[in-house]
């Protein structure tokens, strides 16, 4: 249930995080030449990135990864109609 939990407050948290009206009618720069708008999505898609990474890790379903080879064309070359 631990890893359940987390996940889901992971992906909540990300998803309240990208609803980020604060910055809406601010005229700051990051910089001197970028938005604070824009700025704070480029910070956002790394946060989402590294969420990803972490529900791989924690939420991919193991069952998908145990594949066995197909017996039945082992050793067969497959026409590719080239």
């Amino acid at each position: 249930m631990g890893k359940k939990l987390f996940v889901f407050v992971l992906v909540l948290g990300v998803y309240l995080l990208h609803q980020d009206f604060w910055n809406w009618k601010k005229p700051d720069l990051v910089f001197g030449i970028l938005p604070i708008g824009l700025a704070y999505h480029a910070g956002y898609s790394f946060l989402a990135a590294i969420t990803m990474a972490i529900l791989v890790k924690v939420a991919w379903p193991k069952h998908l990864e145990d594949v066995q080879p197909d017996e039945s064309i082992q050793g067969k070359t497959i026409d590719r109609g080239h």
